[in-house]
Order: C-alpha cells, then sequence, then structure tokens
C-alpha cells in the first residue's frame, strides 16, 4: 500500500477541516437566515390575515351559506369576495380563507370552497389554531408545499363578534416570499465555491513552499545513505525550522565525509607504515633462518638479527598504538586544573630522555587554573616536549613558558632546533604525515585533536633555530563565577 505523500497530508489537513467548518458554517448561517425570513414572513402574513379580519363584518360573514356562492351569488358575497379578492392581489397572496369554528369555510377567494365546506388543510395546524381560537395572531410553524410544487406559509388572526373570536381568517403567502432564501441559498454556495477554489489553490501553494524543501533534504539524506558524502546539502528553505534542519544535515554530512577520508587516509597510512617493518622483519627473519641452518651458527650475529626483529615488532606495535589512538573517539572529563601542575607531569615524563640526550628543560607558566582533562591535555603536552627535545641538540634548552590571554590561557614549547620548512609546517598534522624515517606521523595529530576536545587550539610558529607550539585552553570559572570566556562544549 503506498504511503500518503507529505504535500498530500498538508493539503488533506488543511482542506478537510476548512471544508467542515466553512460547510457547518454556512448550514447554520442559512439555517438561521431561513429561520429568520420564515419568522418576518409568518409575522407579515398574520398582520395582513390581521387586517382582513378589521375589514370584515363577522355577522355578515357567518350568516353566509352555500346558496349565497351559487350563479352569481348573492349581493353580500360577490362583495366581500371582491374585498378579499383586492386583498389578495395587492398583498400577492394564494389564498384568503375565512373559516369558523367548526373549521368550515365561509369565504375561500383563490381555494374556490364554497360557504360550509370543510377545510381539510387546516389539519396541519391544529396547534396553531388553538392559539388563534383563543385570541391570538400566529402563522404556521412549518413550510407546506402546494399542488404547483412551491413552499407557502399561512398565517392566521381571530375574527371577533361580541368581544368573542367566532371564526379565523388565514391568508397564504406565495412564492414571492420566499425569493430572498433562493437568492440566500445560491449566493452562499457560489461564494462557498469560489472560497473553496482559492483557499485549495493557496492550500497547494502552501504545501509545496513547506514539501518542496523538505523533499530535497529527504533526496540528500537517500544521497547520504546511499555514500554519496561529496555532494553538499542544498537547502532553498526560507522557514527557520527547514533551514535548521538543512544546516544540521550539511554538518552531518560534511562530518561523514571528513571522518571517511581520514579513515581512508589512516588505513592507507597505516598499510604504507606497516609495509616498512614488515618487510623488515621478513629480511631480518630470512637471515637468522639462515645463519642457524649454517654448519656452525654465529651465535652473535644471530642474537643481532633476532635484536633487529624485535625492534620492527616494536615499532609495529607503536603504529598500531598511535593508529587506535588516533582513531578513538575520546571521552573529556573536564574539570579545574592547574596548570603548572599538568606541565609539571609533562616534564616529568621526559626528563630522563632530556638528560640522556644532554638537553635541558626550562620552565616558567603562571599560577593560573585551567578547563581542561588532565590526563588528555598532559598527554598532548608530553608528545611537543617530546618532538621539541628530538628536535635540539646537546646543550640547547627546551623552554615551556606560559601567559593569560582573557580568558584563554596560553602554553608554549620552544626549541632551539633547526626550524619546519614552511611546505612541512602546512602539513605537519596530518595524518600519517611524518619527516622521520621512524615516524608514525600521528603525533601531532593526536596532540591537536586532544587539545581540541579540551576546548583548546594547538599552533606552530618556526624559523631557523627557533620553532614553538602554543597550546591554548580555556581558564577555570572563579568560585561563584564565571570566566571571561565562554567554556568550549
Amino acid at each position: 500500500m503506498p504511503r500518503v505523500t507529505l504535500r498530500a497530508r498538508l493539503l488533506l489537513a488543511f482542506l478537510a477541516p476548512t471544508l467542515l467548518v466553512l460547510s457547518l458554517g454556512g448550514f447554520l448561517l442559512f439555517s438561521a437566515s431561513r429561520n429568520v425570513l420564515e419568522q418576518q414572513l409568518g409575522q407579515a402574513l398574520a398582520d395582513v390575515a390581521a387586517s382582513v379580519a378589521s375589514q370584515l363584518s363577522a355577522e355578515r360573514v357567518l350568516a353566509l351559506t352555500a346558496e349565497d356562492a351559487r350563479d352569481e351569488g348573492s349581493r353580500t358575497f360577490r362583495a366581500l369576495t371582491k374585498t378579499l379578492e383586492a386583498v389578495r392581489r395587492t398583498a400577492g397572496l394564494r389564498r384568503v380563507l375565512v373559516f369558523d369554528a367548526e373549521r368550515r369555510a365561509r369565504l375561500d377567494v383563490g381555494g374556490g370552497l364554497p360557504p360550509g365546506a370543510e377545510v381539510p388543510d387546516l389539519l396541519r395546524d391544529a396547534l396553531e389554531l388553538e392559539l388563534v381560537f383563543g385570541g391570538a395572531r400566529t402563522a404556521s410553524q412549518v413550510l407546506f408545499r402546494g399542488q404547483d410544487g412551491t413552499f407557502y406559509k399561512a398565517g392566521y388572526a381571530p375574527l371577533l363578534q361580541d368581544g368573542r373570536v367566532v371564526a379565523v381568517v388565514a391568508v397564504e403567502g406565495n412564492a414571492a416570499f420566499f425569493g430572498p432564501l433562493d437568492d440566500l441559498r445560491r449566493a452562499f454556495l457560489g461564494l462557498l465555491a469560489v472560497t473553496l477554489v482559492l483557499l485549495a489553490a493557496a492550500a497547494v501553494l502552501s504545501a509545496r513552499a513547506v514539501s518542496r524543501p523538505l523533499e530535497v533534504l529527504v533526496r540528500s539524506a537517500q544521497q547520504i545513505g546511499r555514500g554519496d558524502l561529496a555532494t553538499p546539502v542544498a537547502s532553498t528553505a526560507s522557514a527557520r525550522e527547514v533551514l535548521a534542519l538543512a544546516h544540521e544535515l550539511e554538518a552531518m554530512r560534511a562530518g561523514l565525509e571528513s571522518r571517511d577520508r581520514q579513515l581512508k587516509l589512516m588505513l592507507g597510512g597505516v598499510a604504507h607504515e606497516v609495509k616498512n617493518p614488515l618487510g623488515g622483519i621478513e629480511l631480518f627473519s630470512g637471515l637468522l633462518d639462515e645463519e642457524l641452518r649454517a654448519p656452525t651458527p654465529d651465535l652473535a650475529e644471530a642474537r643481532a638479527h633476532l635484536g633487529r626483529i624485535r625492534r620492527e615488532l616494536d615499532y609495529l606495535g607503536r603504529i598500531v598504538d598511535d593508529f587506535l589512538a588516533f582513531a578513538r573517539e575520546q571521552k573529556v572529563s573536564r574539570a579545574p586544573v592547574e596548570l603548572r601542575r599538568f606541565v609539571a607531569g609533562a616534564v616529568a615524563h621526559l626528563q630522563g630522555e632530556a638528560e640522556g640526550r644532554g638537553v635541558a628543560l626550562a620552565v616558567e607558566v603562571p599560577d593560573v587554573t585551567v578547563d581542561a582533562d588532565e590526563s588528555l591535555v598532559t598527554s598532548a603536552l608530553v608528545n611537543l616536549v617530546k618532538n621539541a627535545v628530538q628536535a635540539s641538540s646537546r646543550g640547547q634548552t627546551v623552554s615551556l613558558s606560559g601567559r593569560v590571554e582573557g580568558g584563554v590561557a596560553v602554553v608554549e614549547v620552544r626549541d632551539e632546533g633547526p626550524g619546519i620548512p614552511p611546505d612541512v609546517q602546512a602539513r605537519i598534522f596530518e595524518p600519517f604525515f611524518t619527516t622521520r624515517e621512524k615516524g608514525t606521523g600521528l603525533g601531532l595529530p593526536l596532540a591537536r585533536k586532544l587539545v581540541e576536545a579540551n576546548g583548546g587550539a594547538l599552533a606552530v610558529s618556526s624559523r631557523p633555530g627557533r620553532t614553538v607550539f602554543s597550546l591554548s585552553l580555556p581558564r577555570a570559572a572563579p568560585a561563584g563565577g564565571v570566566s571571561g570566556s565562554p567554556r568550549a562544549p
């Protein structure tokens, strides 16, 4: 079963309630208007009936018999009939009827009943007639359909004699009274049709404006799902929420592309770096095998080959460790750390190696507290100091100094070595880039990764005789307040 598209859902969600509200509202409005018009019509007919009753003599009306209507009719019958006919024409009535308490016609202009004939039509308005014979004027509560198929309404008024109701005058309104109802119905239906067309057009445009940017994002997400990480996520949305979604999707794509690129780069670097020690292991193991197969093996030479194999294995293990450390997502647990303490810890790790190479370590950092994961930043600083010691010659000094710049504390590791060429400086933070024969090229990229994970930054500047690595970390917020710079996420 195919799924309903977002555009169809939006159209349905917009048009269905609108159509329901308009239809219900229109029905209620039409019904209310119809009731008002019917009441006004009934009141007008009752008033006409009362006007007719005021022009009639109850005694003369009740005196009429069937004999009065025969042939040309008696003078009284003709006079009364002429009066009622004039009223009927003037008021545009269908029928004017006068009947007595026994529901027998006395005068019927427009209906044709002779005096004394029963009026069966009165059965439909029995309740209203009780009110009229009680002395009130009223009208039928419902419309009735005539033989011509048109709806009519009747108005009633009492005919009095000596203060008593002896007869009733009934008038029936013809179709001319219902013109406003028909006009109102047609106007409403036309307005409803036009409104629905306009609303449908607005709903289509609105749904398209909302769904089209989302459809673009869906296609981009599908491309990402298929492995296409190179195509940027494009969005023409103007809505803030959709635009934010597009930006987040683009950030996700860029992140995945960066991780994919790094993974491919690391895999290529690992394959390249592993290839050299494996070749050495294969070479020295072959030489060791030949030496051991000799009639008189040279044990010293065999031990030398074994030592070379072990060194290659150590190098291979270091490659694997560096790779895992760089690829692993670092869990950062930041807390206030004294700058002097973690700098002293890094120096203590390299003190023996520096003394063995005849390199002095000088430390001068301010008394300041930073917000960082101590183990991670110490590991990064150890890498920087180790590189500085290895780049220094005997008798030179590696200096560690610090300063505060607003909400940031900066530690500089400076050496007096030969410096880093500009073309190399541009690439030293790339994974697996190294100028050393036995370097993995992951030390500085890992150091930058650890520093940035703590909300800091790592930069380098170099010239012959002076190379400085600057490690920046956010200062910790003082007790009961905040630092001058917001904490990195």
